[in-house]
Protein backbone atom coordinates (compact mmCIF):
# COMPACT_ATOMS: atom_id res chain seq x y z
CA UNK A 1 0.00 0.00 0.00
CA UNK A 2 1.05 3.50 -0.71
CA UNK A 3 0.56 4.85 3.23
CA UNK A 4 2.98 1.68 4.12
CA UNK A 5 5.77 2.69 1.45
CA UNK A 6 5.05 6.47 2.23
CA UNK A 7 5.92 5.27 6.33
CA UNK A 8 8.60 3.71 5.31
CA UNK A 9 9.85 6.23 3.20
CA UNK A 10 10.26 8.61 6.04
CA UNK A 11 11.52 6.18 8.53
CA UNK A 12 14.23 5.78 6.46
CA UNK A 13 14.86 9.42 6.05
CA UNK A 14 14.90 9.79 9.70
CA UNK A 15 17.24 6.52 10.56
CA UNK A 16 19.42 8.04 8.21
CA UNK A 17 20.08 11.73 9.85
CA UNK A 18 20.32 9.95 13.33
CA UNK A 19 23.21 8.18 11.85
CA UNK A 20 24.76 11.06 9.81
CA UNK A 21 24.42 13.11 13.00
CA UNK A 22 26.18 10.49 14.96
CA UNK A 23 29.03 9.94 12.54
CA UNK A 24 29.45 14.08 11.82
CA UNK A 25 30.13 14.62 15.44
CA UNK A 26 32.63 12.37 15.37
CA UNK A 27 34.22 13.77 11.67
CA UNK A 28 33.80 17.09 13.47
CA UNK A 29 36.75 16.33 15.69
CA UNK A 30 39.62 15.36 13.18
CA UNK A 31 42.26 16.99 12.02
CA UNK A 32 42.93 19.67 8.63
CA UNK A 33 45.14 16.57 7.27
CA UNK A 34 42.55 14.06 8.76
CA UNK A 35 39.88 15.54 6.25
CA UNK A 36 42.48 16.47 3.51
CA UNK A 37 43.30 12.65 3.33
CA UNK A 38 39.72 11.52 3.38
CA UNK A 39 38.59 13.90 0.53
CA UNK A 40 41.45 12.94 -1.75
CA UNK A 41 40.68 9.23 -1.40
CA UNK A 42 37.30 10.16 -2.66
CA UNK A 43 39.01 12.05 -4.99
CA UNK A 44 41.14 9.51 -6.19
CA UNK A 45 38.03 6.90 -5.89
CA UNK A 46 35.79 9.22 -8.09
CA UNK A 47 38.84 9.62 -10.73
CA UNK A 48 38.77 5.58 -11.03
CA UNK A 49 34.64 4.97 -11.42
CA UNK A 50 33.83 8.04 -13.71
CA UNK A 51 33.48 6.28 -16.77
CA UNK A 52 31.57 3.29 -14.87
CA UNK A 53 29.44 6.12 -13.23
CA UNK A 54 28.83 7.87 -16.83
CA UNK A 55 27.60 4.71 -18.69
CA UNK A 56 25.37 4.06 -15.58
CA UNK A 57 24.20 7.81 -15.62
CA UNK A 58 23.07 7.20 -19.16
CA UNK A 59 21.75 3.65 -18.83
CA UNK A 60 19.52 4.58 -16.11
CA UNK A 61 18.03 7.77 -17.40
CA UNK A 62 18.32 7.87 -21.26
CA UNK A 63 20.25 11.18 -20.90
CA UNK A 64 22.97 12.67 -22.55
CA UNK A 65 26.30 10.84 -23.84
CA UNK A 66 28.38 8.51 -21.50
CA UNK A 67 31.68 10.01 -22.64
CA UNK A 68 30.65 13.16 -21.46
CA UNK A 69 29.08 12.06 -18.37
CA UNK A 70 32.37 10.33 -17.53
CA UNK A 71 33.90 13.57 -18.55
CA UNK A 72 31.36 15.42 -15.95
CA UNK A 73 32.91 12.92 -13.28
CA UNK A 74 36.60 13.76 -14.63
CA UNK A 75 35.70 17.48 -13.82
CA UNK A 76 34.65 16.71 -9.46
CA UNK A 77 37.60 14.74 -9.54
CA UNK A 78 39.95 16.84 -10.78
CA UNK A 79 39.20 20.49 -11.23
CA UNK A 80 36.73 20.79 -7.78
CA UNK A 81 39.25 18.74 -6.25
CA UNK A 82 41.82 20.82 -7.11
CA UNK A 83 40.63 24.36 -6.60
CA UNK A 84 39.56 22.85 -2.69
CA UNK A 85 42.24 20.62 -1.82
CA UNK A 86 44.59 23.31 -0.03
CA UNK A 87 41.24 25.25 1.40
CA UNK A 88 41.45 25.05 5.48
CA UNK A 89 38.25 23.95 6.45
CA UNK A 90 39.41 23.05 10.28
CA UNK A 91 40.66 25.48 13.37
CA UNK A 92 41.46 28.85 12.96
CA UNK A 93 41.49 29.22 8.63
CA UNK A 94 42.72 32.94 9.08
CA UNK A 95 44.44 35.99 11.20
CA UNK A 96 44.02 39.23 10.40
CA UNK A 97 47.29 40.91 12.60
CA UNK A 98 46.13 44.04 11.84
CA UNK A 99 42.46 44.10 12.42
CA UNK A 100 43.54 41.50 15.28
CA UNK A 101 40.30 39.02 14.21
CA UNK A 102 40.42 35.12 13.62
CA UNK A 103 38.31 33.35 11.42
CA UNK A 104 37.72 30.02 12.95
CA UNK A 105 35.69 27.02 10.57
CA UNK A 106 32.54 25.09 12.44
CA UNK A 107 31.10 22.59 9.98
CA UNK A 108 26.95 23.32 9.46
CA UNK A 109 26.14 19.87 10.81
CA UNK A 110 24.07 17.44 8.51
CA UNK A 111 23.10 18.70 4.81
CA UNK A 112 19.75 16.98 3.29
CA UNK A 113 21.11 17.16 -1.19
CA UNK A 114 18.60 16.71 -3.62
CA UNK A 115 19.95 15.58 -6.88
CA UNK A 116 18.88 16.42 -10.24
CA UNK A 117 18.41 13.88 -12.93
CA UNK A 118 20.34 15.54 -15.54
CA UNK A 119 23.64 15.26 -13.61
CA UNK A 120 22.93 12.63 -11.11
CA UNK A 121 26.60 11.21 -10.56
CA UNK A 122 28.45 14.22 -10.89
CA UNK A 123 26.41 16.35 -8.95
CA UNK A 124 26.61 13.44 -6.05
CA UNK A 125 30.42 13.15 -6.09
CA UNK A 126 30.75 16.96 -5.61
CA UNK A 127 28.09 17.65 -2.72
CA UNK A 128 29.28 14.19 -1.30
CA UNK A 129 33.29 16.22 -1.56
CA UNK A 130 32.49 19.54 -0.38
CA UNK A 131 30.19 18.39 2.12
CA UNK A 132 33.49 16.39 4.12
CA UNK A 133 36.18 18.69 2.96
CA UNK A 134 33.80 21.14 5.45
CA UNK A 135 33.50 18.27 7.92
CA UNK A 136 29.60 17.85 7.38
CA UNK A 137 27.61 14.77 7.02
CA UNK A 138 25.47 14.30 3.85
CA UNK A 139 21.93 12.54 3.12
CA UNK A 140 20.97 12.30 -0.40
CA UNK A 141 17.52 12.45 -2.02
CA UNK A 142 18.43 11.25 -5.56
CA UNK A 143 15.66 12.17 -8.71
CA UNK A 144 13.13 8.68 -8.58
CA UNK A 145 14.22 7.99 -12.46
CA UNK A 146 17.82 8.21 -11.28
CA UNK A 147 18.04 6.05 -8.28
CA UNK A 148 20.64 3.33 -9.24
CA UNK A 149 23.37 5.43 -10.33
CA UNK A 150 22.84 8.08 -7.82
CA UNK A 151 22.81 5.08 -4.92
CA UNK A 152 26.16 4.03 -6.95
CA UNK A 153 27.84 7.22 -6.48
CA UNK A 154 27.34 7.89 -3.20
CA UNK A 155 28.64 4.17 -2.25
CA UNK A 156 31.54 4.96 -4.16
CA UNK A 157 31.96 7.88 -1.97
CA UNK A 158 31.41 6.61 1.50
CA UNK A 159 33.58 3.31 0.62
CA UNK A 160 36.63 5.64 -0.36
CA UNK A 161 36.16 7.87 3.00
CA UNK A 162 35.44 5.04 5.22
CA UNK A 163 38.45 3.68 4.10
CA UNK A 164 41.08 6.59 4.79
CA UNK A 165 39.29 7.25 7.92
CA UNK A 166 36.14 8.60 8.14
CA UNK A 167 33.15 7.27 10.55
CA UNK A 168 30.71 5.16 9.11
CA UNK A 169 27.50 6.71 8.84
CA UNK A 170 28.56 10.14 7.09
CA UNK A 171 26.95 9.19 3.54
CA UNK A 172 23.68 7.70 2.73
CA UNK A 173 21.49 8.16 0.05
CA UNK A 174 17.71 7.43 0.05
CA UNK A 175 16.43 4.03 -1.66
CA UNK A 176 12.65 5.31 -1.50
CA UNK A 177 13.31 8.97 -2.81
CA UNK A 178 9.22 9.85 -2.76
CA UNK A 179 8.03 13.55 -2.58
CA UNK A 180 7.20 12.44 1.41
CA UNK A 181 10.74 11.34 2.10
CA UNK A 182 12.19 14.19 0.19
CA UNK A 183 9.81 16.78 2.60
CA UNK A 184 10.89 14.81 5.42
CA UNK A 185 14.53 15.12 4.60
CA UNK A 186 14.11 18.88 4.26
CA UNK A 187 12.42 19.72 6.95
CA UNK A 188 13.50 17.44 9.92
CA UNK A 189 14.89 18.77 12.79
CA UNK A 190 18.23 17.01 12.44
CA UNK A 191 18.75 18.73 8.82
CA UNK A 192 20.87 21.72 9.61
CA UNK A 193 21.53 23.22 5.53
CA UNK A 194 19.91 21.88 2.13
CA UNK A 195 22.06 21.65 -1.26
CA UNK A 196 19.30 21.49 -3.52
CA UNK A 197 19.61 21.15 -7.47
CA UNK A 198 16.57 20.72 -9.46
CA UNK A 199 13.58 21.66 -10.73
CA UNK A 200 12.18 24.92 -9.81
CA UNK A 201 9.66 23.34 -7.77
CA UNK A 202 12.29 21.34 -5.65
CA UNK A 203 14.41 24.53 -5.37
CA UNK A 204 11.21 26.07 -4.09
CA UNK A 205 10.29 23.85 -1.69
CA UNK A 206 13.75 23.88 -0.23
CA UNK A 207 13.52 27.84 0.21
CA UNK A 208 10.37 26.96 2.12
CA UNK A 209 11.28 24.15 4.48
CA UNK A 210 11.92 26.66 7.27
CA UNK A 211 16.02 25.55 6.92
CA UNK A 212 18.61 27.22 5.64
CA UNK A 213 19.15 26.19 1.83
CA UNK A 214 20.96 26.63 -0.80
CA UNK A 215 19.25 26.48 -3.96
CA UNK A 216 19.87 27.36 -7.50
CA UNK A 217 17.28 28.09 -10.61
CA UNK A 218 16.62 27.42 -13.87
CA UNK A 219 19.07 28.81 -16.45
CA UNK A 220 17.71 30.32 -19.65
CA UNK A 221 21.24 31.35 -20.98
CA UNK A 222 21.02 34.03 -23.62
CA UNK A 223 24.41 34.29 -25.85
CA UNK A 224 25.07 37.76 -27.78
CA UNK A 225 27.48 37.54 -30.71
CA UNK A 226 28.53 40.74 -31.43
CA UNK A 227 29.66 42.42 -34.25
CA UNK A 228 33.45 42.48 -33.26
CA UNK A 229 33.09 38.54 -32.22
CA UNK A 230 35.76 36.55 -33.90
CA UNK A 231 32.74 34.47 -35.74
CA UNK A 232 34.25 30.88 -36.36
CA UNK A 233 35.86 30.30 -33.25
CA UNK A 234 32.67 31.76 -31.58
CA UNK A 235 30.81 29.12 -33.64
CA UNK A 236 32.86 26.28 -32.88
CA UNK A 237 32.82 27.10 -29.10
CA UNK A 238 29.36 27.94 -28.58
CA UNK A 239 28.93 23.99 -30.63
CA UNK A 240 31.35 22.52 -28.62
CA UNK A 241 29.53 23.66 -25.18
CA UNK A 242 25.42 23.40 -26.46
CA UNK A 243 26.22 19.93 -27.21
CA UNK A 244 28.24 18.22 -24.82
CA UNK A 245 26.22 15.88 -22.68
CA UNK A 246 23.23 16.65 -25.63
CA UNK A 247 22.75 20.40 -23.41
CA UNK A 248 21.70 18.87 -19.81
CA UNK A 249 23.90 21.13 -18.43
CA UNK A 250 21.75 24.13 -16.59
CA UNK A 251 24.31 26.92 -17.75
CA UNK A 252 24.34 25.70 -21.58
CA UNK A 253 23.11 27.88 -24.43
CA UNK A 254 19.53 28.78 -25.25
CA UNK A 255 19.41 31.31 -27.39
CA UNK A 256 22.17 33.04 -29.76
CA UNK A 257 21.57 36.90 -30.11
CA UNK A 258 23.21 38.35 -33.17
CA UNK A 259 24.51 41.40 -34.57
CA UNK A 260 22.52 41.66 -38.17
CA UNK A 261 25.89 42.76 -39.56
CA UNK A 262 27.80 39.14 -38.48
CA UNK A 263 24.30 37.44 -38.86
CA UNK A 264 25.66 35.67 -42.65
CA UNK A 265 28.78 34.65 -41.54
CA UNK A 266 27.33 33.35 -38.18
CA UNK A 267 24.56 31.38 -40.42
CA UNK A 268 27.65 30.02 -42.60
CA UNK A 269 29.62 28.68 -40.04
CA UNK A 270 27.14 27.13 -37.77
CA UNK A 271 25.43 24.72 -40.88
CA UNK A 272 29.61 24.28 -42.02
CA UNK A 273 30.15 23.09 -38.55
CA UNK A 274 26.87 21.00 -37.71
CA UNK A 275 23.82 22.87 -37.62
CA UNK A 276 20.49 22.33 -38.72
CA UNK A 277 18.38 25.44 -39.54
CA UNK A 278 14.76 24.31 -39.33
CA UNK A 279 11.87 25.47 -41.79
CA UNK A 280 8.81 27.07 -40.91
CA UNK A 281 6.70 23.39 -40.47
CA UNK A 282 9.97 22.21 -38.92
CA UNK A 283 9.97 24.27 -36.31
CA UNK A 284 6.47 24.04 -35.84
CA UNK A 285 6.51 20.54 -34.91
CA UNK A 286 9.67 20.68 -32.91
CA UNK A 287 8.03 23.47 -30.62
CA UNK A 288 5.11 21.32 -30.23
CA UNK A 289 7.01 18.68 -28.34
CA UNK A 290 9.38 21.18 -26.53
CA UNK A 291 7.26 21.41 -23.50
CA UNK A 292 4.36 19.77 -21.72
CA UNK A 293 2.33 21.75 -19.83
CA UNK A 294 4.72 24.42 -18.27
CA UNK A 295 8.03 22.38 -18.10
CA UNK A 296 10.76 20.51 -20.27
CA UNK A 297 9.27 17.51 -21.67
CA UNK A 298 11.04 15.00 -20.28
CA UNK A 299 11.52 13.16 -23.35
CA UNK A 300 13.41 15.45 -25.43
CA UNK A 301 15.90 16.75 -22.19
CA UNK A 302 19.50 15.12 -22.85
CA UNK A 303 18.93 13.62 -26.05
CA UNK A 304 20.40 13.65 -29.47
CA UNK A 305 18.90 15.70 -32.61
CA UNK A 306 18.39 13.11 -34.37
CA UNK A 307 16.02 11.38 -32.04
CA UNK A 308 14.15 14.82 -31.46
CA UNK A 309 13.26 14.89 -34.93
CA UNK A 310 12.24 11.70 -34.99
CA UNK A 311 9.44 12.59 -32.15
CA UNK A 312 8.75 15.59 -34.12
CA UNK A 313 8.49 13.58 -37.23
CA UNK A 314 10.93 15.44 -39.13
CA UNK A 315 13.89 13.93 -41.47
CA UNK A 316 17.21 15.62 -40.81
CA UNK A 317 20.91 14.41 -42.41
CA UNK A 318 23.08 11.96 -39.65
CA UNK A 319 25.87 14.35 -39.11
CA UNK A 320 23.45 17.31 -37.50
CA UNK A 321 25.05 18.58 -34.03
CA UNK A 322 22.11 21.27 -32.90
CA UNK A 323 18.87 21.89 -34.47
CA UNK A 324 18.02 26.32 -34.60
CA UNK A 325 15.11 28.06 -35.42
CA UNK A 326 14.75 31.33 -36.04
CA UNK A 327 12.64 33.08 -33.48
CA UNK A 328 11.81 36.87 -32.75
CA UNK A 329 9.40 36.76 -29.62
CA UNK A 330 10.33 36.19 -26.66
CA UNK A 331 7.29 34.68 -23.66
CA UNK A 332 6.09 31.33 -22.90
CA UNK A 333 3.99 30.87 -25.50
CA UNK A 334 7.75 30.74 -27.81
CA UNK A 335 8.72 27.56 -27.01
CA UNK A 336 11.59 28.40 -28.51
CA UNK A 337 12.41 31.12 -26.00
CA UNK A 338 12.56 29.44 -23.13
CA UNK A 339 15.02 26.69 -21.46
CA UNK A 340 15.34 23.93 -23.78
CA UNK A 341 18.14 21.36 -22.10
CA UNK A 342 18.67 19.33 -25.27
CA UNK A 343 20.81 20.30 -28.66
CA UNK A 344 18.20 22.70 -29.30
CA UNK A 345 18.78 26.66 -30.20
CA UNK A 346 16.51 30.34 -30.51
CA UNK A 347 18.58 32.46 -33.33
CA UNK A 348 17.38 36.10 -32.24
CA UNK A 349 18.85 38.73 -34.65
CA UNK A 350 19.42 42.42 -32.96
CA UNK A 351 20.88 46.03 -34.86
CA UNK A 352 23.47 46.06 -32.11
CA UNK A 353 24.51 45.74 -29.04
CA UNK A 354 21.67 48.07 -27.26
CA UNK A 355 18.97 46.27 -28.72
CA UNK A 356 21.02 42.79 -28.12
CA UNK A 357 21.53 43.94 -24.13
CA UNK A 358 17.12 44.37 -24.10
CA UNK A 359 16.96 41.03 -26.30
CA UNK A 360 19.20 39.27 -23.64
CA UNK A 361 17.23 40.87 -20.50
CA UNK A 362 14.33 39.34 -22.06
CA UNK A 363 15.08 36.29 -21.88
CA UNK A 364 16.60 35.57 -18.93
CA UNK A 365 13.57 37.19 -17.25
CA UNK A 366 11.40 34.56 -19.11
CA UNK A 367 13.30 31.74 -16.72
CA UNK A 368 17.24 32.45 -16.49
CA UNK A 369 17.19 35.32 -13.56
CA UNK A 370 20.76 35.36 -11.93
CA UNK A 371 22.40 32.73 -13.88
CA UNK A 372 24.76 32.99 -16.93
CA UNK A 373 24.92 34.78 -19.82
CA UNK A 374 27.92 34.60 -22.73
CA UNK A 375 29.00 37.11 -24.77
CA UNK A 376 31.60 37.06 -27.79
CA UNK A 377 32.97 40.40 -28.53
CA UNK A 378 36.59 42.03 -29.11
CA UNK A 379 35.37 45.54 -28.10
CA UNK A 380 35.84 46.14 -24.33
CA UNK A 381 33.32 48.67 -23.67
CA UNK A 382 30.92 46.20 -25.04
CA UNK A 383 31.53 43.67 -23.08
CA UNK A 384 31.69 46.11 -19.79
CA UNK A 385 28.14 47.26 -20.62
CA UNK A 386 27.13 43.60 -20.69
CA UNK A 387 28.73 43.07 -17.49
CA UNK A 388 27.28 45.61 -15.29
CA UNK A 389 23.70 45.90 -17.16
CA UNK A 390 22.71 42.11 -16.93
CA UNK A 391 21.10 39.92 -14.21
CA UNK A 392 23.04 37.57 -14.57
CA UNK A 393 25.50 36.05 -12.04
CA UNK A 394 27.68 34.86 -14.85
CA UNK A 395 28.82 37.15 -17.60
CA UNK A 396 30.92 33.96 -20.02
CA UNK A 397 32.98 36.07 -22.32
CA UNK A 398 34.69 34.52 -25.47
CA UNK A 399 33.92 30.64 -24.42
CA UNK A 400 30.91 28.17 -24.02
CA UNK A 401 28.43 28.86 -21.35
CA UNK A 402 28.61 25.21 -20.16
CA UNK A 403 32.29 24.88 -19.40
CA UNK A 404 32.52 28.87 -18.74
CA UNK A 405 29.23 28.84 -16.22
CA UNK A 406 31.06 25.63 -14.36
CA UNK A 407 34.67 27.04 -14.11
CA UNK A 408 35.87 24.52 -16.45
CA UNK A 409 37.52 27.30 -19.32
CA UNK A 410 36.92 30.36 -16.54
CA UNK A 411 38.65 31.50 -13.56
CA UNK A 412 34.80 31.09 -11.42
CA UNK A 413 35.31 28.51 -8.37
CA UNK A 414 34.34 24.73 -10.09
CA UNK A 415 31.02 23.70 -9.26
CA UNK A 416 28.36 21.81 -10.10
CA UNK A 417 25.97 23.88 -8.37
CA UNK A 418 25.50 27.44 -9.50
CA UNK A 419 24.07 30.04 -7.47
CA UNK A 420 21.56 32.84 -9.09
CA UNK A 421 21.61 35.49 -6.26
CA UNK A 422 18.28 37.27 -5.42
CA UNK A 423 17.20 37.90 -8.77
CA UNK A 424 16.89 33.73 -9.30
CA UNK A 425 15.58 33.88 -5.62
CA UNK A 426 18.76 32.24 -4.41
CA UNK A 427 20.75 32.64 -0.98
CA UNK A 428 23.99 33.36 -3.19
CA UNK A 429 25.17 33.83 -6.54
CA UNK A 430 28.40 32.21 -6.23
CA UNK A 431 29.58 28.48 -7.30
CA UNK A 432 29.11 26.72 -4.39
CA UNK A 433 31.68 24.94 -3.20
CA UNK A 434 32.94 24.36 0.67
CA UNK A 435 33.48 27.47 1.70
CA UNK A 436 29.84 28.13 1.57
CA UNK A 437 29.41 24.92 4.20
CA UNK A 438 30.80 26.57 7.25
CA UNK A 439 29.76 28.68 9.84
CA UNK A 440 32.59 31.00 10.33
CA UNK A 441 33.30 32.44 14.32
CA UNK A 442 35.24 35.21 14.87
CA UNK A 443 37.65 35.73 17.84
CA UNK A 444 37.97 39.71 17.91
CA UNK A 445 40.99 41.49 20.07
CA UNK A 446 40.67 45.11 21.95
CA UNK A 447 42.62 47.51 19.52
CA UNK A 448 41.18 50.48 20.89
CA UNK A 449 38.89 52.18 23.38
CA UNK A 450 35.88 53.83 22.97
CA UNK A 451 36.12 57.78 23.71
CA UNK A 452 35.20 59.12 26.90
CA UNK A 453 32.42 62.05 26.11
CA UNK A 454 33.28 65.23 27.94
CA UNK A 455 30.48 66.37 30.65
CA UNK A 456 27.65 69.04 28.75
CA UNK A 457 28.07 72.08 31.24
CA UNK A 458 25.04 73.68 31.61
CA UNK A 459 25.04 77.77 32.21
CA UNK A 460 23.07 78.67 35.05
CA UNK A 461 19.97 81.02 34.21
CA UNK A 462 19.58 83.81 37.00
CA UNK A 463 16.28 84.54 38.13
CA UNK A 464 15.28 87.84 39.51
CA UNK A 465 14.98 88.86 42.88
CA UNK A 466 11.58 89.78 44.04
CA UNK A 467 10.08 91.30 41.02
CA UNK A 468 10.59 94.58 41.96
CA UNK A 469 11.35 97.47 38.94
CA UNK A 470 14.93 97.96 40.93
CA UNK A 471 15.63 93.99 40.13
CA UNK A 472 14.90 94.22 36.21
CA UNK A 473 17.44 95.87 34.89
CA UNK A 474 20.84 93.96 36.50
CA UNK A 475 18.55 90.83 35.97
CA UNK A 476 17.72 91.57 32.33
CA UNK A 477 22.11 92.53 31.75
CA UNK A 478 22.72 89.15 33.21
CA UNK A 479 20.30 87.34 31.35
CA UNK A 480 21.54 88.38 28.20
CA UNK A 481 25.29 87.81 29.09
CA UNK A 482 24.03 84.50 29.52
CA UNK A 483 22.07 83.78 26.85
CA UNK A 484 24.49 85.48 24.78
CA UNK A 485 27.63 83.37 25.55
CA UNK A 486 25.67 80.06 26.10
CA UNK A 487 23.60 80.22 23.05
CA UNK A 488 24.47 82.60 19.91
CA UNK A 489 21.20 83.71 18.24
CA UNK A 490 22.75 86.15 15.85
CA UNK A 491 21.17 89.03 17.86
CA UNK A 492 23.06 91.95 20.03
CA UNK A 493 23.43 91.50 23.79
CA UNK A 494 21.18 94.67 24.11
CA UNK A 495 18.49 93.60 21.60
CA UNK A 496 18.26 90.43 24.58
CA UNK A 497 18.33 93.09 27.31
CA UNK A 498 15.51 94.71 25.92
CA UNK A 499 13.07 90.71 25.17
CA UNK A 500 13.85 90.01 28.83
CA UNK A 501 12.59 94.00 30.09
CA UNK A 502 9.37 93.49 27.98
CA UNK A 503 8.96 89.99 29.63
CA UNK A 504 9.82 91.04 32.79
CA UNK A 505 7.15 94.26 32.53
CA UNK A 506 4.63 91.69 31.18
CA UNK A 507 4.49 89.66 34.45
CA UNK A 508 4.63 92.87 36.18
CA UNK A 509 1.04 93.56 35.07
CA UNK A 510 -0.34 90.42 35.64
Amino acid sequence: MKLDSDLQAIQEVRNCLQEARAAQKLLETMSQPQIDAIVAAMAHAAEQEAERLGALAVQETGFGKAADKKAKNLFVAKEVYSAMKDMQTVGIIRKDEARQVWDIAQPVGTIAAIIPSTNPTSTVLFKCMIALKARNAIVISPHPSALRCSQESAAVMRAAAESAGAPPGLIHCLSQPTLEASGELMRHKLTDLILATGGTAMVKAAYSSGKPAYGVGPGNVPVYIHRSAQIERAVRLILQSKTFDYGTICASEQALVVDESVKPALIEQLQRQGAYFLNVQEKANVAAILTVGKGMNPRIVGRSPQVIAAEAGITIPEETQVLIAEESHVGPEHPFSMEKLSPVLALYTVSGWQEGCQRCIELLTLGGLGHTLGIHAEEASVIEAFGLEKPASRIVVNTGTTFGGIGATTGIFPSMTLGCGTAGNNITSDNIGPQHLLNIKRVAFGIKEMPVAEPVRETPIPRPGSGSGSDAEPFARQMAESLASAHPLGITREEVAQIVRNVLAEMQRK
